[in-house]
């Protein structure tokens, strides 16, 4: 693997020798998505590159609209996008094709040269040059770093856009991936953006009446398996429908499985969400990231991915089928769990 010096040289070599640039927001897209290409948008404009930065397949989350650049994002997909008219694709924390999209299969033009810049274990490295890291909090720490190591001055706007990106994927510095250096740096964003409080209220206090019922819903579902050490919340198609629930507009619901898993003795926590019939999307969430990897359970459905203690996936079956084989797999992968 190329180093960090010499991959970051490599990648600004790429940006500069361009003038049309490519960016997008990944499916369900969350505060580490956007708040690092939001800043990288920032960096990249004021160096006079012409940036389009896709939403992508999702709708775009209500509680991220207050951050700086929001209202500068084209409300398209990557298959409305002619990409050949580009110069260099940057793909910004999205660990395979399928996180730029989910409609179809996606084809690159040959002569688009791609960037992947990302810190999820389970990376793909399906670019032509890629920056992969997952030691990093968060592909906005990873930004942060690009942008000091070319000696960019980072404006409040770029400040805000980072900082909300490492304070989400932290999970608010809780999570185990923060290091000294991670907090060093919020530090010195919080220096040059001093009304990030008021970013994070709006982020953090922006629910809805649906998303509350939602909620309930799915934590009043909640089950044990494998000697209890394993939780599982799910919640169907029909129910959704039946209680007339938005599912794309609710957002963040991925982090259910966070307080799943602050129970003690639920040493492994899943979410299942059926959005459509027979298609549900799955959040893996552990208490002992050592002991029980995420991303293997992740990984090993086929149809997923992500970090040690938080992954996910998107699955093409029944709910029930669904739960069956995630169950299977933990029990294939950790045989003395059930002990």
């Amino acid at each position: 693997m190329l180093s960090f010096k010499i991959c970051a040289r490599r990648i600004w070599k790429e940006i500069d020798r361009s003038k049309k640039i490519l960016m997008h927001l990944h499916p369900s897209p969350d505060g580490d998505c956007t708040g690092s290409s939001l800043a990288f948008y920032h960096v990249l404009t004021s160096l006079g590159k012409e940036v389009t930065l896709i939403q992508g397949d999702s709708e775009f989350p209500k509680n991220l609209l207050s951050l700086p650049g929001a209202d500068k994002i084209t409300p398209k997909n990557i298959t409305q996008i002619d990409m050949s008219q580009y110069d260099l694709f940057i793909i910004l924390d999205s660990s395979s094709p399928k996180q730029i999209t989910k409609i179809s299969e996606l084809k690159f033009p040959k002569k688009l040269r791609t960037i992947v810049i990302d810190h999820h274990q389970s990376n793909d490295k399906f670019a032509k040059l890629n920056l992969v890291l997952p030691s990093y909090s968060s592909t906005a720490q990873l930004v942060y770093e690009l942008l000091t190591y070319k000696k960019i001055k980072i404006t409040p706007k770029v400040a805000a856009c980072i900082y909300v990106g490492i304070y989400t994927d932290t999970g608010g510095f809780r999570y185990f991936n923060p290091t000294f250096k991670t907090f060093n740096i919020a530090s010195q964003l919080a220096k040059i953006y001093p009304k990030f409080p008021k970013l994070i209220f709006d982020i953090e206090n922006n629910d809805s009446p649906d998303r509350l019922k939602f909620i309930s819903l799915l934590l009043g579902s909640v089950e044990t398996f494998l000697a209890n050490h394993v939780a599982v919340a799910k919640i169907s198609y029909q129910d959704i429908t039946k209680n007339n629930l938005n599912v794309n507009s609710i957002g963040g619901y991925s982090e259910i499985a966070n307080t799943i898993k602050a129970v003690t003795g639920w040493n492994i926590a899943f979410t299942l969400v059926e959005i459509q019939p027979e298609v549900v999307k799955v959040s893996f969430r552990t208490r002992n990231s050592e002991l029980y990897d995420m991303s293997k359970i992740a990984l090993a459905t086929k149809c997923g991915g992500g970090h040690k203690a938080a992954a996910g996936a998107t699955l093409n079956m029944s709910l029930d089928k669904a739960q069956e084989l995630i169950l299977s797999i933990i029990k294939k992968l950790y045989p003395k769990i059930d002990q």
